[in-house]
């Protein structure tokens, strides 16, 4: 289920064939979901950039941080070149390190075995529903997240490393839209992907609708937590194929934040709300002692704003609507937002 099967479509932008990131051309997306026994409710997703391996064949790419309580490795190295070197791997907060040591293993085993590596990983705290201390995730899922990387639909909801993820107080975790410029302004394709795990159930907004507020506890219960009411965290990854620099991948990274504001989130203290922006407009950026790039004017990039606000948007909505209620850690339940009573706000 996802938003424009509800007759929800966010925005006025088209979307492309598949709505979600893989409509950047080569990019790649698996997930290794991990649900155990009782109490645990993780995993790991992976995502490549293009058809080939980053470390030897980088693009550009830029951040922006919205709150920093949380983490994506690398990025001092993506700040300092406009390059992103690594797939994008996501998780739970304390299995960040074995996802980065099992990206630098897997780089080194298809040949990139330079000097050194800076994998990007990002997380989110799924202590909720997961028994997040018990370091389930390991290597071999990692391994296994990347042999799944492909092209085509990607998987939202409770998969990879959104399984144990809640959003706005119902059952969270990945989600994907994507936009398609008309022609006439280039054409480029814009896609995000988020790994929600933020914001209080009373600000959801939905197209500006104040879903939240009626949506109240009484009647969709509120999972079991340890965390405040807006806690908790967000990471996106946009991608788009318009030939941008790093200092352009940046303002596109930064506009991710007004999608997570236009469904009520907004950057809390205990929130980490972490963007990474890149583009495969340009390709072959390392081996020759100088390289020619392109770059779309500055004058032309709005409607590239324009994109991601609603990708962002749309993919938030998505991650929600295509999770199911999932219990976990100590009998604590994160339930789905109800396409029904969504739709029922929505009309009234």
């Amino acid at each position: 289920m996802r938003g424009r099967d509800l007759g929800i479509a966010v925005g006025s932008g088209t979307p492309g064939a598949l709505n979600a990131i893989t409509d950047v051309a080569g990019l790649r997306v698996g997930h290794t979901t991990i649900v155990e026994g009782d109490a645990v409710r993780t995993g790991v997703t992976v995502i490549f950039p293009h058809e080939g391996e980053p470390g030897l064949d980088p693009v550009f790419a830029g951040c922006h941080r919205l709150n920093g309580n949380g983490e994506l490795t690398g990025l001092e190295w993506v700040r300092e070149s406009g390059m992103l070197t690594s797939p994008v791997g996501l998780t739970n907060t304390h299995s960040v390190g074995v996802v980065r040591d099992a990206l630098i293993t897997a780089a080194v085993a298809k040949g990139a075995d330079g000097a050194w590596h800076l994998p990007v990983v990002g997380e989110t705290w799924d202590g909720v529903l997961n028994d997040i201390n018990g370091m389930h995730v390991r290597p071999e899922h990692v391994f296994a997240a990347i042999e799944r990387a492909s092209g085509g639909p990607v998987a939202e909801g409770n998969v990879g490393s959104g399984t144990g993820m809640i959003c706005h107080g119902f059952k969270g975790g990945i989600g994907t839209s994507s936009r398609v410029l008309p022609a006439e302004q280039g054409g480029y394709t814009v896609g995000v992907l988020v790994q929600a795990n933020h914001g209080a159930r009373v600000r959801l907004r939905v197209e500006g609708v104040p879903v939240g507020e009626e949506l109240s506890a009484e009647r969709i219960p509120l999972p079991g937590s340890e965390r405040g009411p807006g806690s908790g965290s967000i990471i996106i990854v946009v991608a788009t194929d318009a030939p941008l620099l790093p200092h352009q991948c940046d303002r596109l990274a930064q506009r991710a934040g007004l999608g997570v504001a236009r469904t009520g989130g907004a950057g809390e203290n205990g929130s980490g709300d972490i963007f990474l922006a890149f583009s495969t407009g340009n390709r072959g950026l390392v081996g020759e002692r100088a390289v020619s790039v392109t770059m779309l004017a500055n004058e032309e990039i709005d409607e590239l704003f324009y994109a991601v606000i609603e990708a962002t948007e749309e993919a938030i909505l998505n991650a929600m609507l295509g999770a199911e209620t999932l219990t976990g850690r100590g009998g604590a339940t994160a339930y789905r937002l109800d396409p029904e009573l969504l739709v029922d706000v929505m009309r009234r």
